[in-house]
């Protein structure tokens, strides 16, 4: 992976954290400057590392559909493929449009079919299904995750900072 997909990922991973983290912060009051810019890179490092699972776990699903182990090296990102995820936070935020951001995780999904489909030799139907499964399976083990974060940070009482 070249440094510049790697950037990209994890920009990508900073901007999907930005549209779900930052309407939150805007309705809890006391939160320090340091506080949210910690939040926003730890998060963003964790939907990184997700944005570049998702090829690897779409192409491991297909080797366990597969009777026969794939010819090629496993799919990768390409900064082509990475950069309409940067835009994740504008269509992130919660009433601008979560059916545009569902649209471009599909769109997204549907460029990473092509490099999966080539790497293990399942078909185009086939890797469809497992890179829909494998983006579906990862969006919803974050979104337990970010889940369990909310109702542990619920449970305790936040200060004010003056």
């Amino acid at each position: 992976m070249s440094l510049l997909v790697v950037v990209l990922l994890l920009f990508a991973g900073v901007s999907e954290v930005a549209g779900r983290i930052l309407p939150l912060v805007v309705r809890r009051p006391g939160m320090s400057r340091t506080r949210v810019a910690g939040l926003l890179l730890a998060c963003g490092l964790v939907e990184g590392a997700l944005f570049a699972l998702w090829p690897l776990t779409a192409a491991s699903l297909a080797e366990l559909v597969q009777s026969s182990p794939p010819t090629g090296a496993g799919p990768g990102w390409t900064p082509g493929l990475v950069t309409p995820l940067v835009f994740a936070a504008v269509l992130a935020f919660p009433l601008l449009g979560p059916t545009l951001h569902l649209l471009l995780l599909v769109g997204v999904g549907a460029g990473l079919v092509g490099p999966v489909s080539t790497a293990t030799d399942l078909g185009r139907w086939g890797s469809a299904g497992c890179v829909a499964l494998a983006g579906a399976g990862l969006g919803a083990a974050v979104e337990a995750v970010r889940r369990s974060v909310v109702r542990i940070g619920a449970t305790t009482a936040w200060e004010p900072i003056v």
